[in-house]
């Protein structure tokens, strides 16, 4: 494993990568903490900042194009940043269970399923952890 191939890609990719691992991360011990404290929104909020980080740059990412600048991968940014305020919005009023299933279902969908997409040959992630 080598970290090298991110080190020379763009500012932007670095910085999805980065944001990408820590959502990654910051999500994952949200999962597993007590629900409704104090520390669980604190932790929230941060894992919802970062994660639209993480969408929002993914539009300064453009290897893959299949729409002018854009592939289908940029859809999720879109479903992402709709779904993140909808999950906040959600707990806010009290929709405990649909807060819970937009969360993790976004968790699921934009970090996990997507970071396996990321693990093709050709891909930074795959060059990051298998070598060329």
């Amino acid at each position: 494993m080598t970290l090298q191939p991110l080190w020379s890609a763009p500012l932007t990719i670095q910085i999805h990568a980065f944001a990408a691992m820590s959502a990654f991360v910051i999500g994952g011990l949200q999962l597993f903490l007590r629900k409704g404290t104090p520390l669980h929104r604190s932790i929230g909020w941060v894992w919802v900042v970062t994660l639209c980080l993480v969408a929002v740059s993914s539009f300064g990412i453009s290897t893959i194009r299949q729409f002018g600048p854009f592939s289908w991968i940029h859809l999720l940014s879109i479903f992402v940043l709709v779904m993140l305020p909808w999950g906040v919005l959600a707990a806010r009023s009290g929709k405990i269970s649909l807060h819970r299933s937009i969360m993790t279902g976004t968790f699921i969908g934009a970090l996990v399923v997507a970071g396996f997409f990321t693990l093709a040959p050709g891909r930074i992630r795959h060059a990051v952890i298998f070598g060329h």
